[in-house]
């Protein structure tokens, strides 16, 4: 273990009594990782369903996330300028302050982040939930492209925190819930996003430096599941299994999982519970309790 107070990426004092907390259980440890326009309190419920079932949950935020969404949507300029490099080194600094290697959960940016710290090898076990694409990862549906137009829409937004109407919420996020669960959804959760990550996947592709790249080869990536909403508009069925099809090529377990009928608010809808259970199935496989 490593002093996490000596990372590059510092860690907040919450963040370093969390991994504190989890080494002195002695329970394999459990990083939930969050994607754009959400915190590390859309994971409580999961945390709670990990923690009974005997494991140590961890709820890191992203360099500088505000502690709840009311203070987020106050002071939105927080959210700027925070890259894909960034933030994925904050998360391995949190990795490299367990004594155990974590299982690690991510979705839709988390889901990348969380791929990029198993190509690390430094999880051991993954769950990638409707994960932004990857260096390599071809599809681009029209779907997709509309729901990233708020930000990559203007060119500026690349140095700007990005906010959602609750139109742009409801399509990218909650097209396949009710209008009335859409509006409790987009008040509990919203926040503003960093426009950076988008415009990075958008062009990793045409980067051979981009930070926006997974080592899907690295023999000790361990077990991977790949989650995908059958309904998702931001991360569809293309995007989710084309990363699925790249990280077959590694030695390790590879699966695939279609949640039907599940739109991009799949880990914090009124269907949360079964894809906790399917992620919690999975890596009890791999990474007992």
């Amino acid at each position: 273990m490593t002093d996490p107070t000596q990372s590059p990426s510092a860690l907040t004092a919450h963040e370093i009594a969390e991994a504190k907390h989890a080494n002195a259980t002695g329970r394999q440890p459990v990083v939930f990782v969050h994607g754009l326009w959400l915190l590390p309190s859309s994971w409580e419920r999961w945390a709670a369903v990990f923690d009974a079932a005997g494991y140590a949950s961890l709820m890191p935020g992203w360099p500088d996330d505000p502690t709840d969404v009311a203070t987020a949507n106050a002071n939105p300029e927080v959210f700027a300028h925070k890259t894909v490099g960034q933030v994925a080194d904050h998360f391995a600094a949190i990795a490299g302050a367990l004594a155990r290697k974590p299982i690690v959960i991510g979705h839709s940016f988390g889901g990348l982040l969380a791929q990029i710290l198993a190509g690390r090898g430094l999880a051991a076990a993954t769950v990638a939930i409707d994960p932004a694409p990857f260096r390599g990862v071809l599809p681009l549906p029209f779907s997709a492209l509309k729901s990233a137009w708020p930000v990559l829409g203007n060119p500026a937004n690349r140095n700007r925190a990005v906010p959602l109407t609750f139109d742009q919420f409801r399509f990218a996020f909650a097209n396949a819930v009710s209008e009335n669960e859409a509006h409790a959804l987009y008040e509990t959760y919203a926040v503003p996003a960093a426009g950076a990550p988008l415009f990075q996947a958008a062009t990793a592709n045409l980067n051979p430096w981009t930070e926006v790249k997974v080592d899907t080869a690295n023999p000790a990536r361990g077990p991977l599941l790949v989650v995908s909403g059958e309904k998702d508009h931001t991360v569809p069925h293309a995007v989710a299994h084309a990363s699925f099809a790249l990280q077959q090529h590694n030695p390790g377990v590879t699966e695939f999982v279609e949640m039907p009928s599940r739109g991009h608010s799949l880990t914090i809808d009124g269907g949360w519970r079964e894809v906790a259970d399917t992620a919690l199935a999975f890596v009890r496989r791999f990474a007992p309790a």
